[in-house]
């Protein structure tokens, strides 16, 4: 098993189509569903954003990080396929998916009712529940009902978006005046960035992510407790048809394997600081 990648993938070429770009990237036959292609050609392209910490990263020109670690650890039962994974923007994912400029996503994909219903979603990888990061020494913000009035940011595109917004109708719902702002960014490393500046008063982004982040930095930024969206899970991506069930299927199959073998808990372990029970029968129907 080998796994490569190509950097920095820009997300106009990823959504233009263009011909070119179809030329180098060809897609599978539809001759044999996309799992035996891929065992046939003896490689499979991969959709990943590099920019993720601790789930996907670059370091020492490599994509590192958990979801890395894990993906070998499946590959391992498709011997001789070169995994080429793409470093593409989080914005043209599932578009790119979608248009078949590559075969499946390894990037931590938030599970939503909307994106359930146009793709095929594996078992979940880790748990994507949100939480609020504040900075550390920031004594007026210990709690998400004194988010009225503050600067939010979160990633274009992503469900943690969502979340924030939600959050601020819930709010201003409950007669409070919501919040101040919603900022939008590329990429999270970009509003973390912000925020210890002080051009942010918090970042929307799962608690997967922020606990590894506030223990390196712990004199940077702190969690505000409790969460503030509902239980929410992380998994890889698929397109939903036939010809994509059977590699959904091998990759959901790999990760319940991780689970029960206890492979998934050491991996958690080692790139997030803690473990997260996740269930390996089914993935949970979406609350949002």
């Amino acid at each position: 098993m080998k796994i490569a990648f190509k950097h920095s993938v820009s997300m106009a070429a990823l959504l233009g189509g263009s011909l070119g770009f179809l030329a180098a990237f060809p897609v599978t036959s539809s001759a044999a569903d996309l799992l035996t292609t891929v065992k046939q050609k003896k490689e499979m392209s991969i959709g990943t954003e590099a920019q993720f910490t601790p789930f996907e990263f670059i370091k020492d020109g490599k994509i590192v990080g958990y979801s890395t670690d894990l993906l070998e650890l499946i590959m391992v039962d498709l011997p001789g396929v070169r995994a080429n994974r793409q470093d593409v923007p989080f914005q043209a994912i599932l578009p790119g998916l979608a248009a078949k400029k590559f075969d499946f996503v390894v990037t931590s994909v938030t599970v939503t009712k909307e994106r359930d219903a146009k793709f095929a979603f594996t078992l979940p990888i880790a748990e994507a529940t949100v939480a609020l990061l504040r900075r550390a020494q920031d004594g007026s913000f210990t709690s998400p009902e004194q988010l009225s009035g503050k600067v939010v940011g979160s990633q274009a595109g992503s469900a943690q978006l969502k979340v924030a917004r939600e959050y601020d109708a819930k709010l201003r719902a409950a007669g409070k005046p919501g919040l101040k702002e919603i900022r939008e960014y590329v990429a999270f490393d970009e509003a973390y960035a912000d925020l210890a500046a002080g051009r942010l008063d918090a970042v929307a982004q799962s608690l997967s992510n922020l606990g590894p982040l506030v223990k390196g930095r712990p004199d940077t930024f702190a969690v505000v407790q409790p969460s503030i969206g509902p239980k929410t899970y992380y998994a890889w991506v698929g397109r939903k048809d036939k010809d994509s069930a059977p590699l959904v299927k091998f990759f959901s199959d790999g990760i319940a394997r991780a689970n029960t073998s206890g492979k998934m808990a050491e991996l958690q372990q080692k790139w997030f600081g803690f473990t997260t029970p996740l269930p390996v029968d089914r993935l949970p129907a979406p609350e949002m």
